[in-house]
């Protein structure tokens, strides 16, 4: 899912859906939503409609995508927040979600991994990683790595009640397009997302199913400098 305010700011939402939503995802059509202000989607937002949840997230990116813009907000592109989970032989990984790309360097370190999943099917079709629905299993790990995703399905308020109060908590993903507030304020140290630079080859990339990764920006904002930057602005 993707909104493009007037302007250009551009807000993602991401999130497989079940396949019951499939027909109520299929009949959106861009009209429906043109011409209209997104606050009235954003404020929709923790509902339990699956579709209008996407529609609301894209909307709350795409409103704080416009405020960082006009406020010209100084933003991290430079960290890379998987980079600032080291990763050592004592640690204890959690995973979120699964992101394939570190499973190695977590094993080269010699660090425990556990990764928590709502499809099961990921337990059958990945055998050799330790992939559980048991979210019970966080409570052992010191460096917790969560899918955006978590914010856009409801599950993050879960997640953290299972983490230890010690833990280094990072949200990751294209979702996280927001401001990082109410995320440290629940405990979270780290949230990378991404900002798009040029709306109209974004959207181009995507109706000619291209990448479209190089026409955005990562972000990273950690709770320890957060308040600095506000505080000098």
């Amino acid at each position: 899912m993707v909104l493009v305010l007037k302007g250009g700011a551009t807000g993602i939402s991401y999130i497989l859906l079940p396949d019951s939503e499939e027909g109520a995802y299929n009949a959106l059509q861009p009209g429906q939503l043109t011409g209209r202000y997104p606050q009235e989607f954003a404020f929709e937002f923790g509902g339990d409609d699956p579709v209008r949840e996407m529609i609301g997230m894209a909307s709350i990116n795409a409103i704080c995508q416009y405020a960082m813009k006009e406020t010209n907000f100084p933003l991290d592109h430079t960290t890379n927040p998987l980079g600032l989970i080291s990763v050592n032989k004592e640690d204890r990984i959690g995973m979120v979600g699964l992101f394939s790309g570190l499973v190695s360097t977590i094993r080269k370190a010699g660090a425990k991994l556990v990764i928590i999943e709502k499809r099961e099917r990921l337990i059958e079709k990945y055998p050799d990683i330790p992939i559980t629905t048991d979210i019970t299993r966080l409570a052992g790990c010191n460096k917790i790595l969560c899918t955006g995703t978590t914010v856009l399905n409801n599950s993050l308020d879960d997640i953290l009640q299972h983490c230890s109060p010690a833990a280094f908590i990072s949200v990751v993903g294209p979702t996280a397009g927001y401001f990082p507030d109410p995320l440290f304020a629940c405990g979270v140290h780290v949230v990378g997302g991404r900002v798009v630079k040029d709306s109209t080859d974004f959207l181009r990339r995507l109706s000619e199913r291209e990448r479209w990764e190089d026409s955005t920006l990562k972000t990273c904002f950690q709770r320890n400098t957060y308040r600095t930057i506000l505080n000098n602005r």
